[in-house]
């Protein structure tokens, strides 16, 4: 498995078209309740963007998509709620894995997967195979996900392989390795929909140096043409990972002899 290094120790190349995008798809339930319909019905419709910004995430060039599917604060929801959304990610996956595969787009799942019932344990093994062998985009779901949870199992798989480890002996290189998204270089583009403006213990070791785009647009509304609106913001950053503005324009006059 391909290891990639935090931006903290290397500067990534920058391009036009983010090279991994994390989006945290939030609003289902407010497009729901602004319609009369149950919130329920907002996850439904969400699925739909998914499929929507997975497709044009893959046409783009985007190597690497994100979502924030469940995170682990969200079994607080009412019991219906949470167990329409399981029945939902089954049903999902079922029904979207041929299709993944057949576009050269491997399924990821990032997330602490027992507390999920068997049923979907096996459909995400099995999904995950499938999909392996594919080059066109990494799709990773986050599923009972939580950014704290994700440092603290790496700690705690770092210090497992290296019991011998002193406190001072702890570097990023060492911890990297350990955490759920080891093979992905880290996000470029943070999008989240529906006006709210936070990570929500989202990718929180990973999003250090990402470009955090906000939209009031609800998620089952955010459509393809949303999704070139936050690449066009993108584009226009100036994403300098501590150096100075002289600094990249010195570069650039470099790179272009």
């Amino acid at each position: 498995m391909t290891q990639h290094s935090s931006s903290t120790l290397s500067i990534p190349e920058v391009s036009a078209v983010p090279r991994h995008v994390a989006i945290i798809m939030d609003g289902n339930g407010r497009w729901a309740s602004k319609r009369m319909m149950p919130r329920v019905a907002g996850h439904s419709e969400g699925l739909s963007a998914v499929r929507r910004i997975v497709q044009e995430c893959r046409k783009l060039g985007v190597e690497y998509l994100t979502v924030f599917a469940f995170s682990s604060e969200n079994w607080r929801r009412p019991p219906e709620e949470v167990g329409f959304l399981m029945k939902l990610f089954l049903k999902s996956l079922k029904g979207e894995v041929s299709r993944l595969a057949e576009n050269d787009i491997a399924l990821r799942l990032i997330g602490d997967l027992s507390r999920f019932d068997t049923a979907i344990q096996e459909m995400v093994d099995f999904s995950e195979k499938k999909t392996a062998g594919c080059k066109g985009l990494t799709f990773t779901i986050a599923a009972n996900y939580g950014g704290r949870w994700d440092i603290l199992q790496a700690m705690r798989q770092c210090l497992a392989a290296n019991p011998n480890l002193k406190p001072e002996q702890v570097t990023e290189e060492l911890l990297q390795p350990h955490l759920s998204m080891a093979y992905a270089p880290e996000p470029d583009l943070f999008i989240r929909t529906g006006g709210e403006q936070r990570v929500s213990n989202f990718l929180l070791w990973q999003l250090a140096y990402t470009e955090l785009y906000f939209t009031d647009i609800l998620w089952p509304d955010f459509d393809e043409k949303e999704l070139h609106k936050a690449f066009d913001w993108f584009s226009q950053r100036e994403r300098r990972f501590g150096r100075t503005s002289a600094q990249l324009a010195s570069q650039a006059m470099s790179d272009a002899v």
